[in-house]
């Protein structure tokens, strides 16, 4: 199979047959083979009934639907264990995202090379205050700190090859660092299209100013994980050692204060509880990353998402 669209959703019943038929119609016009795999984040209103629906006039269309509402990263990670296409293209079910980028996404991944390539939503339209202002400095902090030169990293429209989508888990709201999930594990070619942003026509965003506050907390959070979440000591042993030393030194200095001039005092100064409080927190955290070390060594993350029903999908 030449792609699989994969589309996370939440209340999205009345875009989705019209977002159906505009995929059909661009894949049929360049020749592709393609699944659409449409997955039900717990919506309260009649979207998966018109999956349903839809999966019986087009057998290309699949879904699955969770029991209750888990969030975007869970339902991409079931997209991507339930995709089966060469190139897997994912985008939002709101209709902002445009299917006529599909071709071009499709061969920069085949005839280019790029392992993912991420949109860029150049001209928006949303609203300014609430949503470009923040999102410039999301992005911008997450260049910073990853490497990678992407300008939009929340862009719901992209294109994997499919070993990156194989090799990685999506959890927690780390949908927004995929491209950074990616390029730790090993997928370094990276790309970036500009990309039509369209207007939303039904409904509503389901995203409000919160998630800007937890992107940055996931970013912190992916950071470290990424670095270290293979090998713990090496952040906690660090900072253990030095927290450590810094103590040991106060305690050093104390003891040759006190033999220079015995009448000084040692137990009732600032340095000695800063010398104490320093090592036993640099003790904690060496213990905090042989802790780390052994459970790093002896398990293996998964996550567990209660799917309620399935079309099309084994």
């Amino acid at each position: 199979m030449d792609i699989s669209v994969v589309i996370p959703l939440l209340n999205e019943e009345e875009s989705l047959p019209e977002l159906c038929s505009w995929i059909g119609k661009v894949m049929n016009e360049h020749g592709y083979s393609y699944e659409v795999v449409m997955i039900d984040d717990g919506s309260t209103d009649e979207s998966w009934s018109v999956i349903r629906a839809l999966g019986e006039q087009n057998p290309r269309i699949k879904g699955i639907r969770f029991q209750r509402n888990y969030g975007k990263s869970a339902a991409l990670n079931e997209g991507f264990k339930a995709a089966s296409g060469k190139v897997v293209i994912t985008m939002d079910a709101d209709l902002q995202d445009s299917p006529d980028e599909i071709p071009a996404l499709y061969k920069m991944i085949m005839d280019e090379g790029y392992d993912l390539v991420s949109g860029w939503k150049k001209k928006r339209y949303d609203n300014t205050l609430t949503k470009n202002i923040p999102s410039k400095l999301f992005n911008a902090a997450t260049r910073k700190v990853s490497g990678i030169q992407l300008h939009d990293f929340n862009c719901g429209l992209k294109a994997y090859r499919k070993k990156v989508v194989k090799s990685i888990e999506v959890y927690g709201e780390m949908h927004r660092y995929i491209p950074v999930i990616a390029k730790w594990s090993g997928f370094r070619k990276i790309g970036e299209k500009v990309v039509e942003h369209r207007a939303r026509k039904y409904g509503v965003t389901k995203f409000g100013l919160n998630r800007f506050v937890n992107g940055f907390l996931d970013l912190a959070s992916i950071t470290v994980v990424g670095k270290y979440g293979k090998r713990p000591m090496h952040f906690f042993g660090l900072w253990g050692t030095i927290f450590f030393l810094l103590g040991f030194g106060f305690s050093a200095y104390l003891v040759i204060t006190k033999i220079l001039d015995p009448d000084s005092y040692l137990t009732n100064r600032p340095p000695f509880y800063i010398a104490l409080v320093a090592m036993v927190i640099g003790v904690q955290l060496f213990l905090a990353g042989f802790l780390g070390e052994l459970i790093a060594r002896n398990s293996s993350q998964r996550n567990f998402y209660l799917i309620e029903d399935k079309l099309g999908i084994d």
